[in-house]
């Protein structure tokens, strides 16, 4: 069997064919693409319809390909930015990016309205300045015109499946990440919006879908236009990370994983939510998951900070690469310097060097001069806080996570997991790096019923790519770096 995924990240996609034999997943790619954002009057705006173009380009090259016998199509993206349709189904305006300073000062705005604590009880979500709450009232506050004419709101990957489709609908995982839905009741939380919005319409509210569902066939001008069948449309585990932990192999269900990309998402996967002050207090997060069930997690900054060092480098004109940057860090010496990777001058983008040496200047630390030294900074940075999410973990679920699974690109970098076994003293299992795209088309298998449940699928994945192990080491280091990176946080 063949299944098509498309896997939208913040700076490129990818369409990828799974074939599936009965006992093994391969992967190839068919389709890649740019899909930066585009700054345009001031507003970091994503290019919806080139974006849509390129997914339209990656079914004819898999046609081309000779792939013509595709039984569906899925496709994931990043979380919370949505788009709005008139009521004659015509896209308003293009999306803006989550990254956009719209939202500054919004969840000051939200909590005076309603409070922290009713926020985050009746949605269980972390709060983040980009979460589509916040854009919403942004966008309310600015008497948006589009808003004011909206008849229907659609995350990314609904809307893309609207335009294949013509079915309105939003699946599970990508609304939970909105702070719009409540996970208790298992509907959007209506009452809370329109007390933090006065004057919302929140009629644009679609029905939620769970992952895994057959949206319905592409349409019949898609497949005029395209010169192809009309396929079904999956509604996959639309938020990336959702399909992502539809991949990890775990090897005990207590162990977390993380998915390691532009952000790190490091939680644990349980059957219901956690909402409690102790979970609001460290800013922990229940998003959905496939079965309906939850992804306990903590949002860290992740690999965006070495990815902006590496655009700053080559907007001056050098040559530069992960691989490069990554042996230049294993040179350099281990723990000049430590930040924290969640301060908040590292969620803007521009000058990430200039931001990593202020700061160690600020706090009173050598401050590191070449690239060696600033990647290897982030790296050990990034691994001590992973140790903290995980200790964030074990005090809410109140057990010992046994082991790290790390998932996505950000596998690959074999010095980060080596200094991540190191700073949370337990093994961690790296692999398989596409985990988004093995995930989307590991939902469609079980949505067309060639694979029977989760637990099959996770097997499947165990059996088809190879997983790496890492052994902590280095340990009393470790451990003063880590009371550093506390004292650096006033704990």
């Amino acid at each position: 069997m063949k299944v098509l995924a498309f896997d939208y990240g913040a700076s490129s996609g990818r369409a990828i064919l799974g074939e599936f034999d009965g006992k093994k997943i391969t992967l190839t790619e068919l389709h890649r693409f740019g899909s930066d954002p585009v700054m345009m009057n001031e507003t970091f705006t994503w290019d919806f319809l080139r974006l849509f173009f390129e997914l339209k380009k990656g079914i004819i090259n898999t046609y081309n390909a000779g792939h013509s016998d595709i039984s569906s199509i899925g496709i994931d993206t990043w979380g919370v930015d949505f788009g709005l349709l008139s009521k004659e189904g015509e896209l308003l305006g293009n999306p803006v990016h989550y990254r956009d300073s719209r939202t500054d000062g919004m969840i000051e705005l939200a909590c005076e309205r309603s409070s922290a604590k009713e926020i985050f009880d009746t949605t269980g979500i972390a709060f983040q300045k980009f979460n589509t709450l916040y854009q919403l009232l942004a966008m309310k506050e600015s008497n948006s015109v589009l808003l004011e004419n909206a008849d229907t709101l659609l995350f990314i990957p609904d809307l893309f499946n609207y335009f294949l489709t013509g079915k309105k609908y939003c699946e599970y995982t990508i609304t939970s990440t909105s702070q719009l839905y409540d996970p208790v009741k298992g509907d959007w939380a209506k009452d809370l919006i329109k007390k933090v919005i006065p004057g919302i319409n929140t009629d644009i509210l679609p029905e939620v879908i769970p992952a895994g569902t057959q949206v319905g066939p592409l349409t019949d001008s898609i497949c005029q236009e395209l010169g192809i069948k009309p396929v079904p449309v999956i509604a996959v585990a639309e938020h990336d990370t959702g399909s992502a932990v539809v991949s990890v192999p775990f090897y005990d269900t207590k162990s977390a994983y993380l998915s390691s990309g532009t952000w790190s998402l490091l939680g644990l996967e349980l059957d219901k939510p956690v909402i409690n002050d102790k979970m609001r207090e460290l800013n922990y997060t229940n998003e959905g998951g496939i079965n309906n069930n939850v992804r306990l997690l903590k949002n860290i900054m992740g690999l965006w900070i070495t990815q902006e060092c590496k655009r700053h480098w080559e907007k001056q004109g050098e040559t530069v690469t992960f691989g490069g940057l990554t042996e230049d860090a294993a040179q350099a010496a281990p723990f000049a310097c430590i930040i924290d990777v969640d301060d908040a001058r590292f969620f803007e983008p521009y000058n990430m060097p200039k931001k990593i040496q202020e700061y160690c200047a600020e706090t009173g630390q050598y401050v590191p001069q070449t690239k060696g030294e600033i990647i290897r900074c982030v790296n050990e940075s990034l691994a001590l806080k992973y140790r903290q999410a995980i200790e964030g973990l074990e005090e809410i679920v109140g057990y010992t996570i046994p082991a790290l699974h790390v998932v996505g690109g950000g596998c690959q970098n074999k010095l980060l997991n080596q200094f991540t076994a190191n700073a949370i003293n337990r093994t961690v299992y790296a692999g398989p790096v596409e985990a988004t795209a093995i995930g989307n088309i590991a939902t469609q298998l079980i949505s067309l019923g060639a694979v029977k449940s989760l637990a099959e699928a996770r097997e499947v994945v165990r059996n088809s790519f190879d997983i790496d192990e890492y052994l902590p080491k280095d340990g009393d280091a470790w451990e003063a770096a880590y009371a550093k990176l506390l004292k650096l946080q006033g704990k």
